[in-house]
């Protein structure tokens, strides 16, 4: 295990963390985590907005958040649902500024890396993250914690948002049980280019002319790339979850920005000053190992093609 202080694509003070077979980059000026990848592999798996490199958001004279909202890439978190935003901080974009927009204070260790946000002035929430590797397997973790120092009680849920570069095709493993009728509820108006459901599996593709996204009570995602594949799972408990019930959600964007957005959400939480809530993401990042998308999938979920 390593960890080694770096500059990353313009901005100065980030980390590497490497257990030898995968690689983690945190950039704490932007307060995100901009890459996951295989150790070696110089593209990632995570996209990242090379137009942005370096640049940080700025606040117009005067007022608390930024004038213009900047599409980085990487992972972050916001807090949900987002229909509560207007009533939180009177407006419906951009993000909450200590959520999405301030430099993160970082704290390192050997194997780990710890991102402390400044405390929201709309929410009165601040965000921790931990961001660790896991020595012996290709996995990285992220415990992220909201704690509510001041203000208004306010009823949120965590949020993780992880900005990936077009896929071959991303899957979504679904419940025995679904509580939607058709295993998936629909965000927007545009449908995922060539959707289907097999047993369990949900897939799709990134649509090229129009925003599309869905939501699923499922807790694991699986996004299949060209060289890799990357796993993403969230902890799965009692509560009530956000946009109808929805555990998961998958956005994806349209050209000529050619990214996707694996989304996990906790369940929502009422919180006073001096509470706190947290929720762990686990992400697995391989090597491809068969040129078919759907059999790299049952592979990276652990399941037979038979049981679906």
């Amino acid at each position: 295990m390593s960890l080694a202080r770096i500059s990353w694509h313009g901005w100065p003070d980030c980390y590497l963390l490497s257990n030898g077979s995968v690689e983690a980059v945190i950039v704490p000026a932007i307060g995100r985590v901009m890459q996951f990848r295989l150790a070696g592999d110089t593209a990632g798996a995570f996209w990242e907005n090379r137009a942005l490199d370096g640049q940080l958001h700025q606040s117009a004279p005067g007022q608390p958040s930024p004038a213009e909202w900047f599409n980085f890439g990487g992972d972050k978190c916001w807090p949900a649902p987002q229909s509560a935003w207007p009533r939180q901080q009177g407006r419906d974009w951009p993000p909450p500024a200590a959520f999405d927009s301030r430099p993160m204070e970082a704290t390192a260790t050997q194997r780990s890396v710890v991102l402390t946000s400044p405390v929201d002035p709309a929410f009165g929430i601040q965000v921790v993250r931990h961001v660790e590797l896991e020595a012996e397997r290709p996995d990285m973790r992220i415990g992220t914690e909201y704690r509510k120092l001041f203000g208004a009680p306010v009823t949120v849920g965590i949020w993780t948002i992880t900005q990936m570069r077009e896929p071959e095709r991303i899957f979504i493993l679904l419940p025995a049980r679904s509580s939607f009728p058709q295993g998936y509820v629909r965000l927007m108006d545009g449908e995922p280019a060539e959707l289907k459901i097999e047993g369990r599996l949900l897939s799709f593709a990134r649509h090229p002319r129009a925003c599309a996204k869905i939501g699923t009570d499922g807790s694991s995602m699986a996004w299949v790339g060209r060289n890799c594949v990357v796993r993403i799972d969230a902890e799965d408990g009692p509560g009530e979850y956000p946009d109808g019930g929805c555990l998961s959600e998958v956005y994806t964007n349209p050209d000529p920005l050619q990214y996707v957005e694996l989304e996990t959400l906790g369940p929502l939480a009422a919180m006073s000053a001096g509470g706190q809530i947290e929720r762990t993401t686990v992400y697995t990042v391989l090597p491809r190992s068969t040129p078919d998308p759907q059999a790299e999938a049952l592979n990276v979920f652990g399941i037979a093609r038979p049981s679906l």
